[in-house]
This record gives structure tokens, C-alpha cells and sequence, in this order.
């Protein structure tokens, strides 16, 4: 083992208080030796994904949010509504870790093979609790990024790049054939277009605002509907209608806008119908939720047949079902195109205290387009 284990490393951390507060800190807290397969990670670029704020906010609400505390040691208090206490029952009084990813360097190393050759690499991984100095972890859960790489293009190696490569595996996996795509122009809408065009998948985005459908025309995207726009139905349906797509990954979550995209397949699929069937099109069509933009209802007008689903998709229960090698060979894919098909933007890069100062938190509780923070904790 090298001795280059730091001992301890300061960490952020979100704790549920039986009162309904949220209390946001930072804490030290001890770096473990490395056991013979276990590598010390030196964190130096760990991305805010919209999937990293439910645990970080609790659904708590940040507008209300105040900081307290010690200059070098904030504490940021937030009240949690009593309906959403009931769901963090299980959580209430734990101090957790957060962030799902990152990137750093190999600072120490077990004593095995696999792990001393991570010495003094650049690595990205998502081992959960990666807002924090330092990180050990299996050596297996490094993915080495190739000679001259930064940790900061390693830093979203994993959610957004295996999102958009499952995205089109399920499409395939379910006999689909072209996809739609809303928050179309966030990091991972931009990068599900690159990729995309290089596997010839038809994809149709939507967006809700002009300068989000000029940077997807910008990268090469063919078909952009603005949900914002009164013709927005009438686009959607020809869009749908020229790219044959009936299945949709939908960010947003509440609202009327997966009922709107499941009407809009319908109408597309009637466009080149023979007949009539009082059961609608006999194509089936389906949208998956994947995020939660917006926390009210879904709501549904059925008004689109019969043959149609809307469900869930997560990453991580996807990736069980592909099995190990399957995975490897998608983080390898990842791996070779970091700074091309899956290279990521950051608005702002903040240190873990800066992270818990007001315009940061209120900056990414937002889920705003285009506004993608970076957690650097080494600064």
C-alpha cells in the first residue's frame, strides 16, 4: 500500500431532523486504508445532476432555505413540507453522503494487482458520496481515463452517458425505432443527439423555449418542437409522423405533457392508418418517466387508443438487466468518446463550501436548462 492516505477529508452531508428540517454541512470524516483491492480516490470534479438532488434536498424547500453557522462551517437549514416527511421516515436522523459521481486521481492503493496499477491515474467512478476530499472504493468500480484526460471531462462518465446508451438500448430491447426526448436541450439532451446521429436513431426533441431549440439546431438535430409554441401539437404530430417514433423518455414527470406526446403518436399513427378501429391505432406506443422537472400529477386525457403504456426507467435498475459484460462494453464506449459524443458543460465550478452558499443551492434547485454546476473539493 502506498502512504498516501490523507486520514481524513471534509465531506457534504444532508440530514433529515425529526422537526422537518433539512440541515445541509460539511463534515470530517476518516479515510479508511484501502483493503488489497481498494483504491484511494483524491476527488476533484464531482457534477450536481438533477438526480443527485433528491437525496441532497429531500424535498425540502430551498426558497426558504437560511444559512447559519461558522464561515468555514455553514449549516443550511431548509423546512420539508409534513406530506413529503412521510416518505423520509427511514432517513430521519442519518447524516448521508451525496453525489452519484466523479472523477479524480489514485492517491493510494491495495495491495493486488488491479489496484496498484490505478497509482497516480485519472479515474472516474459512481460509488454514491462523491461530494466529499476523498473517496475509497473497489478498484473494479474505476473506469481509467485515458493519458491527458482531466478529471473535470471524466466527471459525468456515468449518469447522463449510460442514460442516453440505455435510452437507445430499450428502444432496440422493445422493438421501437426512433425516440422522443423533453428537456431536450440539458447536458444529457444535447449528448442523447450526438449520439443519436452516429447510430442513424431518429430522435424528436422538446423543448419549451427558443435559445434551447437554437443549441440543439446548432449541433445537428433535425427535428425540435417547442412546447411553447401554439403550433406545438400540429409540429409534434408531423414530427412524430415523419420519424415513425412511439417511444418517449420524459424528464419532466408532472403536468400534461406525456398524455400530449402519447395523443400526438396516436394522431401520427392515424395519418397512415387503413381503417378504423373504435380501440384506436393497434401501434403500440410508450413513455417512460425518468425525472421528476415537475412534482405535480401526470395527468392523462385518454384520448389515444388502447395500445399505450407510461411507467418508470432508472438507470440503475437498466444496467442489472444488461448484465456485466454488456456494461463494460457501454463504459468503454464511454470512455473513448469523453470529449466528443459525451462531453459535458458546466455553467459554474464551486469548492464543497461554496456549494452551500445561497446562489449556488438556489441556482441548481432550480433544475434550470443550461445551468449544470461542477463541485471541485479540492479548492
Amino acid at each position: 500500500m502506498a502512504a498516501s492516505n490523507p486520514g481524513t477529508g471534509r465531506e457534504l452531508r444532508s440530514l433529515v431532523t425529526a422537526e422537518g428540517t433539512l440541515e445541509l454541512s460539511l463534515a470530517d470524516v476518516p479515510v479508511p486504508e484501502p483493503k488489497p483491492n481498494e483504491v484511494i480516490v483524491r476527488v476533484e470534479a464531482a457534477p450536481i445532476n438533477p438526480s443527485d438532488l433528491g437525496l441532497l434536498f429531500a424535498g425540502a424547500d430551498m426558497t426558504a432555505a437560511t444559512r447559519s453557522g461558522l464561515p468555514d462551517r455553514p449549516v443550511v437549514t431548509a423546512p420539508i413540507a409534513p406530506a413529503a416527511m412521510r416518505a423520509l421516515a427511514a432517513r430521519v436522523g442519518i447524516s448521508l453522503p451525496a453525489g452519484n459521481e466523479g472523477a479524480g486521481t489514485v492517491i493510494a492503493a491495495g495491495s493486488t494487482p488491479a489496484a496498484r496499477a490505478l497509482l497516480d491515474r485519472v479515474v472516474a467512478l459512481a460509488p454514491g458520496g462523491m461530494y466529499t476530499e476523498y473517496r475509497c472504493v473497489d478498484a473494479g468500480q474505476c473506469l481509467e481515463l485515458p493519458r491527458g484526460v482531466p478529471a473535470v471531462a471524466g466527471a459525468s462518465s456515468f449518469v447522463n452517458p449510460l442514460t442516453a446508451l440505455g435510452m437507445i438500448e430499450t428502444m432496440r430491447n422493445e422493438g421501437h425505432s426512433a425516440l422522443v426526448h423533453t428537456a431536450a436541450a440539458s447536458n444529457l439532451g444535447q449528448m442523447l443527439n450526438r449520439l443519436c446521429i452516429e447510430e442513424q436513431v431518429p430522435l424528436v426533441n422538446i423543448v419549451r423555449k427558443d435559445e434551447q431549440e437554437e443549441i440543439l439546431r446548432a449541433i445537428g438535430a433535425t427535428y425540435v418542437c417547442n412546447s411553447s409554441s401554439p403550433a406545438f401539437m400540429a409540429e409534434l404530430t408531423q414530427a412524430l409522423a415523419d420519424t415513425s417514433a412511439t417511444m418517449a423518455f420524459d424528464a419532466i414527470g408532472g403536468g400534461d405533457l406525456a398524455g400530449r406526446i402519447l395523443t400526438c403518436m396516436e394522431a401520427a399513427s392515424a395519418k397512415t392508418s387503413t381503417g378504423y378501429s373504435t380501440y384506436g391505432s393497434a401501434t403500440h406506443k410508450q413513455v417512460y418517466i425518468y425525472g421528476g422537472l415537475d412534482r405535480g400529477p401526470t395527468v392523462l386525457r385518454r384520448n389515444f387508443g388502447m395500445a399505450w403504456g407510461i411507467g418508470g426507467w432508472l438507470l440503475t435498475p437498466f444496467l442489472r438487466t444488461i448484465g456485466p459484460s454488456r456494461l463494460e462494453a457501454l463504459r468503454q464506449r464511454v470512455r473513448a468518446g469523453l470529449e466528443t459524443t459525451f462531453a459535458s458543460t458546466y455553467t459554474r465550478e464551486v469548492s464543497l463550501l461554496e456549494a452551500l452558499e445561497p446562489e449556488a443551492y438556489s441556482a441548481y434547485a432550480r433544475h434550470a436548462t443550461g445551468e449544470k454546476y461542477l463541485i471541485a473539493p479540492q479548492r
